[in-house]
């Protein structure tokens, strides 16, 4: 990871990290070009699609992306993940394939990061971010869930495709591995339609695949403190760009900030980095990894994404200092209104 120029840094400083589609709008007054949203995995997931076959490809899309949030949402009764959930300290649970591969995902990273990233991290309860009714648990009742956020708690039998908690009270949270693999899911329904190109946008990781109208796809880095503000571009033909940050989420008690990505450990949210964007070819390379940086704290999660194979990364940390990989400092574009 190499610092940012003065110049630069002064640009960027304080990034969110929110990734978005730009310079969609007026590729839509094509005929060949279609758009579509829907509530899915928690946010608003957008597509825009180029080809014939744009309306029957996006319905598709969506209805696979729907089919796998069904299975894996720890919101919904019926998802396997809260079958797994309810039957903590009991018997274990049979999974499908693919929540069986979030399952696993979330195992690994919890051994490759010494149990900083923890998807039973579901077991602090106490937290709501619904803006509505948020919600801030209390002292006591972190210190009393805390023993329930333990991955080794969670056992999986990989050949019988099962799944088991340990303990009464333990619960299963895949919001940190399930949405990437979805939203690959949903890229691979387009693709396999023939489209020209397609992108795919929900809540800030932007998956693409081939043109808009013969050119390369732009994906801005927002500041999320001035939406209306981009601070530098992506062009990208195949890839994409995920993002974590504490600024999705949020709520304020007495002066005082909350955000939602907490630290396993504690129950707390994460102190040490505001937000990451991570760069690559396939979602796969990244899933997880920028959630797992901000828990690393900055110094650890550099460390860490400068390892990373084919990934290039961009970190805010809590002082508001910019790092960035040489790869992704090559590419990022400066806008015209940074």
């Amino acid at each position: 990871m190499t610092p940012l120029l003065p110049d630069r840094r002064r640009c960027l400083a304080g990034l969110g990290l929110l990734a978005t589609g730009l310079f969609v709008r007026p590729a839509l007054a094509s005929p060949h070009v279609q758009r579509a949203s829907r509530a899915l995995l928690g946010t608003r997931v957008d597509i825009v699609a180029q080809g014939r076959q744009a309306s029957q490809a996006m319905a598709l899309a969506f209805a696979e992306m729907a089919r796998l949030e069904r299975l894996m949402s720890r919101y919904r009764p019926d998802s396997e993940v809260s079958a797994l959930n309810r039957s903590a300290g009991q018997a274990a649970v049979e999974v499908s394939p693919e929540t069986l591969a979030a399952l696993q995902r979330g195992l690994q990273l919890a051994r490759l990061s010494d149990g900083a990233f923890d998807i039973t991290i579901g077991g602090y309860q106490g937290w709501s971010f619904d803006p509505a009714n948020p919600r801030l648990p209390s002292a006591e009742q972190l210190l009393r869930e805390r023993t329930l956020v333990n991955h080794r708690h969670l056992v999986l039998d990989p050949a019988n495709r099962r799944a088991r908690l340990l303990h009464a009270g333990a619960r299963v949270d895949l919001g940190g591995v399930a949405k990437l693999p979805i939203l690959q899911a949903g890229m691979q329904v387009l693709q396999a339609h023939g489209l020209d190109g397609a992108m795919l946008n929900g809540g800030g990781d932007v998956l693409v695949t081939g043109q808009l109208l013969g050119r390369d796809w732009r994906i801005g880095l927002r500041d999320p403190r001035a939406p209306e503000r981009v601070l530098g571009t992506l062009e990208l033909s195949d890839g994409v760009v995920a993002s974590s940050g504490d600024y999705e989420r949020v709520f304020t008690v007495q002066g005082k900030r909350y955000h939602h990505v907490l630290d396993p450990r504690t129950g707390l949210p994460t102190q040490g980095v505001r937000g990451v964007a991570l760069l690559a070819r396939s979602s796969q390379a990244v899933n997880g990894w920028g959630a797992t940086a901000m828990l690393l704290g900055a110094a650890k999660g550099q460390g860490l994404l400068a390892g990373l194979p084919g990934v290039e990364s961009l970190m805010v940390d809590a002082q508001a200092q910019t790092l960035m990989s040489s790869g992704m400092h090559d590419q990022l574009k400066p806008s015209a209104s940074a």
